[in-house]
């Protein structure tokens, strides 16, 4: 007499198994470690899509890059040495001159000593020479006024699109930074692409700026000719250049780190497996 018992696998189906180990019970075990085995097989499926320990690692190098880009365009942004402007080191008297130099938010006044200048230089400057300095926040933030330099007047609507143009640029960023943060915690690549498309276009909004802040400056030189004045770019936009290269970068790392292939894969031959 054989008895049997029924059990559930682990969708919920019974299943019948002999006592005896006779051929029912061979074949309710078969069928159950089959269905064990059908579970285990859709979870390694479930799995599979999970990030890998190598694609993480790419990930967070090429975050670092865009951290390292970010921390430049916050260091070039909050600082006012963007553009330099000094006439001729001998226009106001033989002793002192007067140098200006300013940014986004604010401009500097700087009274130097003409024996701290080298005599090869013809203009007033460095403003990173000791001297007496008087920095203030332009006024178009506040009142609404044009700020006036050696007699100059600013461009009031351009200087305010730079502005503009840096903080949406950073906007950008943190959204990106928020987009790997997701990708790496989470551990899938959805993430990247958007994280592509926040990096790739702060980059280009931070060249943007920096394009419009010129044109400001020009349109500034171009208000008043009776004071002729010299002017250069300072370090404040060589960080900003070196910031929108480092996110554009990273945005396109991350592109081709989301991407179901490698590009190279596809261009380089196959080799096979035997070399």
């Amino acid at each position: 007499m054989w008895s049997t018992f029924i059990v559930q696998d682990e969708e919920g189906r019974p299943t019948v198994v002999g006592a005896t180990g006779g051929a029912a019970g061979a074949g309710g075990l078969a069928g159950l470690m089959g269905a064990r085995g059908g579970g285990s097989k859709r979870r390694t499926r479930t799995t599979s899509g999970s990030m890998s320990e190598s694609q993480e690692g790419k990930i967070k190098l090429t975050f670092f890059v865009a951290v390292v880009g970010i921390t430049l365009t916050v260091l070039g942004v909050g600082t006012e040495f963007w553009v330099e402007l000094a006439p001729s080191k001998s226009f106001y008297n033989n002793k002192t001159c007067l140098a200006a130099h300013y940014g986004l938010w604010k401009g500097c006044m700087k009274v130097l000593w003409v024996s701290d200048i080298d005599p090869d230089r013809e203009s007033c400057g460095p403003a990173d020479l000791p001297g007496e300095s008087n920095c203030t926040y332009f006024k178009f933030y506040t009142t609404g006024e044009n700020t006036v330099m050696f007699q100059k007047t600013t461009e009031k609507s351009l200087n305010m699109a730079a502005a503009l143009l840096a903080i949406f640029s950073l906007f950008m960023m943190v959204m990106g930074a928020v987009c790997i943060v997701m990708a790496i915690s989470k551990g899938v690549q959805f993430f990247l692409k958007p994280a592509f498309v926040c990096f790739t276009l702060s980059g280009l909004l931070v060249f943007l700026s920096v394009v419009v802040f010129h044109q400001s400056v020009l349109s500034l030189l171009a208000s008043d000719h009776s004071v002729p004045l010299h002017h250069q770019l300072s370090w404040s936009v060589t960080c900003l250049g070196f910031a929108g290269a480092l996110l554009v970068l990273a945005g396109a790392l991350f592109l081709v780190l989301a991407l179901p292939y490698r590009p190279w894969e596809r261009c380089l031959p196959h080799r096979s497996a035997d070399s």
